[in-house]
Protein backbone atom coordinates (compact mmCIF):
# COMPACT_ATOMS: atom_id res chain seq x y z
CA UNK A 1 0.00 0.00 0.00
CA UNK A 2 2.94 2.04 1.13
CA UNK A 3 4.30 1.54 -2.40
CA UNK A 4 1.31 2.18 -4.40
CA UNK A 5 0.84 5.84 -2.65
CA UNK A 6 4.67 6.89 -3.31
CA UNK A 7 4.31 5.96 -7.17
CA UNK A 8 0.51 8.46 -6.82
CA UNK A 9 2.66 10.82 -5.57
CA UNK A 10 5.39 10.79 -7.26
CA UNK A 11 3.23 10.62 -10.50
CA UNK A 12 2.19 14.08 -9.61
CA UNK A 13 5.19 15.81 -8.43
CA UNK A 14 4.58 15.61 -4.52
CA UNK A 15 6.74 12.76 -3.56
CA UNK A 16 9.83 13.67 -1.63
CA UNK A 17 12.95 13.00 -3.59
CA UNK A 18 16.58 13.72 -2.00
CA UNK A 19 18.66 16.31 -4.47
CA UNK A 20 22.85 16.10 -3.80
CA UNK A 21 24.75 18.43 -5.74
CA UNK A 22 28.72 17.48 -5.73
CA UNK A 23 31.84 19.46 -7.27
CA UNK A 24 34.32 17.49 -8.98
CA UNK A 25 32.92 16.04 -10.58
CA UNK A 26 29.72 18.52 -10.95
CA UNK A 27 26.75 16.57 -10.96
CA UNK A 28 23.54 16.59 -9.37
CA UNK A 29 21.86 13.41 -8.19
CA UNK A 30 18.31 12.65 -7.26
CA UNK A 31 17.26 9.92 -4.76
CA UNK A 32 13.84 8.46 -4.59
CA UNK A 33 10.58 8.73 -4.45
CA UNK A 34 9.57 8.81 -1.00
CA UNK A 35 6.68 8.94 0.87
CA UNK A 36 7.72 11.82 3.78
CA UNK A 37 10.44 13.89 4.51
CA UNK A 38 11.31 12.12 7.39
CA UNK A 39 11.86 8.45 4.66
CA UNK A 40 14.09 10.88 2.64
CA UNK A 41 16.23 12.74 5.75
CA UNK A 42 16.78 9.23 7.21
CA UNK A 43 18.07 7.48 3.46
CA UNK A 44 20.21 10.64 2.38
CA UNK A 45 23.16 9.93 4.78
CA UNK A 46 23.55 6.82 2.59
CA UNK A 47 23.78 8.68 -1.08
CA UNK A 48 26.31 11.05 0.88
CA UNK A 49 28.50 8.14 1.93
CA UNK A 50 27.86 6.63 -1.63
CA UNK A 51 29.14 10.00 -3.45
CA UNK A 52 31.47 10.55 -1.78
CA UNK A 53 33.23 7.43 -1.30
CA UNK A 54 33.38 7.64 -5.40
CA UNK A 55 35.99 10.42 -4.44
CA UNK A 56 33.28 13.26 -5.06
CA UNK A 57 32.96 16.19 -2.69
CA UNK A 58 29.41 17.09 -1.90
CA UNK A 59 28.52 20.67 -1.76
CA UNK A 60 24.53 20.82 -1.61
CA UNK A 61 22.04 18.38 -0.10
CA UNK A 62 18.27 19.26 -0.15
CA UNK A 63 14.99 17.28 0.40
CA UNK A 64 11.67 18.53 -1.83
CA UNK A 65 9.15 17.38 -3.31
CA UNK A 66 9.57 17.32 -7.10
CA UNK A 67 9.43 14.60 -10.39
CA UNK A 68 12.92 14.49 -11.61
CA UNK A 69 13.08 13.52 -15.44
CA UNK A 70 16.61 12.96 -15.40
CA UNK A 71 18.28 10.78 -11.78
CA UNK A 72 21.94 11.89 -12.53
CA UNK A 73 22.93 15.37 -14.47
CA UNK A 74 26.61 15.45 -14.97
CA UNK A 75 28.22 18.71 -16.24
CA UNK A 76 30.06 17.39 -19.28
CA UNK A 77 31.09 21.19 -20.04
CA UNK A 78 34.03 21.20 -16.65
CA UNK A 79 35.04 18.20 -18.46
CA UNK A 80 35.64 20.26 -21.38
CA UNK A 81 37.24 22.97 -19.68
CA UNK A 82 39.30 20.59 -17.69
CA UNK A 83 40.51 18.50 -21.29
CA UNK A 84 41.66 21.88 -22.84
CA UNK A 85 43.56 23.06 -19.65
CA UNK A 86 45.76 19.75 -19.60
CA UNK A 87 46.22 20.36 -23.18
CA UNK A 88 47.25 23.80 -22.52
CA UNK A 89 49.89 22.59 -19.64
CA UNK A 90 46.77 24.36 -17.32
Amino acid sequence: MKEMLTTLLNSIGLAHWVKIISDEPQCTYYFGPFLTVDEAHTAQAGYIEDITGEGARVVKVETMRCKPHTLTIYDETQEIKNLTLSAYGG
